[in-house]
């Protein structure tokens, strides 16, 4: 756009020269200019009122299926949806990266994203989000592209969803339920199903809606409004309010029995002394393809946000023979809801007792400070803070080798490596082997060939530093817990 055309020209030549789906001006009014430029100057970073009231159009983002066989499949069950976003603070790219995240997590939950808005305010509306006026324009969108579902990058409240959907007469759905959908499709144990039911829940409980048509059908023979009318619908709201909580009650000791016995198995890794590294990072940051690399452990790969719900673990070996176990976790994400969070703890524990993080972030990602941030955020949620972490930058093969190096010198233990092509993986794996937590007893024991069990442990779970076979037994030295050190003092040989 310059400054010597009207904004309704530069609208019909953007029409003329660019896809429908992509005109990022289409909704200006006539007399205002988005970009708010005069002979290529920009007043700081000021925004006048006409230009905050303008609803952007951002491009590409609708999504491409080329394959006839997959559009026959999914068009079956897809929803054609457009996504609207507030853009509060920040630049237009911090919006437009967020809005471009929201459009991946709706193609993971099987959407088809037709387009994308972006509304400049200072806060959300508090009735529909975006304003009024703006959810009359974002309506015409709706008619526009055929869309039978508008998704809001944000958690809305009942009100806000109830509005918006009066005005655009199609399906609202907010970020929160967006990936509880995601959650519940991927979802592969009865652990996660059951804690997928539970969010599920908790994010609906607030929003039952209990007035309007369904209530009228339940309101018998006051008449006249008032209490006459109000109170049997009342009634059946809070009766299944109540049915609702008696299921998440229930449905929180079965998760707690289950942890049981997550719990039992951690212990017994614990008792003997493996130690345990957790994956944590980013969603599709490359975590699932990062344990395969390292232990060969065939877990599901796929290029979809929150692939991973249910917790990976996987023994693995580093270079020196020591074991540890490898802990995948589920993907963290922006503005992740907090009951969220708790809804799936159990992921969780196996970062927050871990005794080394490898937090991977995507170094091909357009903000990947902004995911490191975010991620470190829920793991300061999970208590996990004092656990050393190595930050890895995945899929460095495809990424700018300048943001690479601003990543190494960055962050403090950062590794650049490529799942996919095994770049860095071994330097990873003698770094994870430096990093590990050492048994902290040294010992010399002539160990009698008939107590060969005490040797193979000394293998599996402290530090050979040298073993020789004698005619009384094996002569080791090694670096020990403290158990497994008080059953080999026996066999220490005495001090001359």
């Amino acid at each position: 756009m310059t400054s010597s055309s009207s904004p309704s020209q530069d609208a019909q030549s953007f029409a003329q020269n660019y896809p429908e789906g992509l005109r990022a001006d289409a909704l200006m009014e006539e007399d205002v200019a988005w970009s708010h430029e005069i002979d290529g100057e920009r007043d700081g970073e000021q925004l006048d009122r006409s230009e905050r009231a303008a609803l952007r159009r951002v491009a590409g983002l609708s999504t491409e299926l080329e394959d006839v066989t997959e559009v026959e499949y999914r068009q079956l069950r897809l929803e054609r949806v457009v996504l609207v976003g507030v853009w509060t603070s920040g630049t237009v790219d911090d919006a437009e990266n967020s809005l471009a995240e929201l459009a991946a997590l709706a193609e993971t939950a099987g959407a088809l994203v037709l387009d994308g808005v972006i509304q400049r305010r200072d806060k959300p509306d508090p009735a529909t989000y975006i304003g009024s006026g703006k959810a009359l324009e974002l309506r015409d969108i709706v008619l526009e592209t055929g869309a039978d579902t508008v998704v809001c990058d944000g958690e809305l409240s009942p009100g806000q969803l109830i509005h918006l959907e009066d005005v655009v007469k199609v399906k609202v759905v907010d970020r929160t339920a967006l990936i509880l959908d995601i959650f519940a499709q991927h979802a592969k144990s009865r652990e996660g199903k059951a804690q997928v039911a539970l969010a599920q829940m908790q994010y609906m409980l607030p929003r039952l809606r209990g007035w309007g048509q369904s209530l009228s059908r339940q309101m018998g023979g006051g008449g006249g409004g008032g209490m006459a009318t109000r109170g049997p619908g009342e009634t059946k709201i809070e009766t299944d309010r109540r049915r609702i909580r008696e299921k998440m009650a229930k449905m929180r000791r079965e998760i707690a029995e289950m942890k049981t016995g997550r719990e039992i198995k951690r212990q017994e890794r614990k008792r003997n002394k493996v130690p345990s590294v957790a994956i944590a990072g980013y969603t599709n940051a490359g975590k699932s393809s990062l344990l395969n690399r390292l232990t060969g452990a065939g877990v599901l790969v796929e290029n979809a946000l929150f692939a991973t719900l249910d917790p990976t673990v996987r023994r693995a070996e580093t270079p020196s023979g020591r074991l540890y176990t490898l802990a995948d976790t589920v993907g963290f994400v922006r503005h992740l809801p907090h009951h969220l969070v708790e809804a799936f703890r159990s992921t969780m524990e196996e970062v927050g007792e871990s005794d080394l993080i490898l937090h991977v972030v995507d170094g091909s990602h357009p903000a990947p400070e902004e995911q490191l941030a975010a991620v470190r955020e829920v793991i300061r949620d999970v208590g996990a803070t004092d656990v050393p972490e190595i930050v890895v930058i995945n899929k460095a093969d495809a990424a700018d080798p300048l943001v690479v190096q601003r990543l190494m010198r960055t962050q403090k233990h950062a590794i650049a490596v490529s799942a996919r092509t095994g770049l860095g993986i071994e330097e990873l794996l003698a770094l994870i082997d430096a990093e590990l937590p050492r048994p902290e007893v040294e010992i010399e024991a002539l160990v009698p060939y008939t107590h060969g069990q005490l040797v193979s442990r000394a293998h599996a779970d402290g530090e050979v530093l040298s073993e020789e076979h004698t005619a009384e037994g094996t002569l080791l030295k090694a670096r020990v817990h403290e158990e497994l050190a008080a059953e080999l003092a026996p066999f220490v040989p005495a001090a001359r």
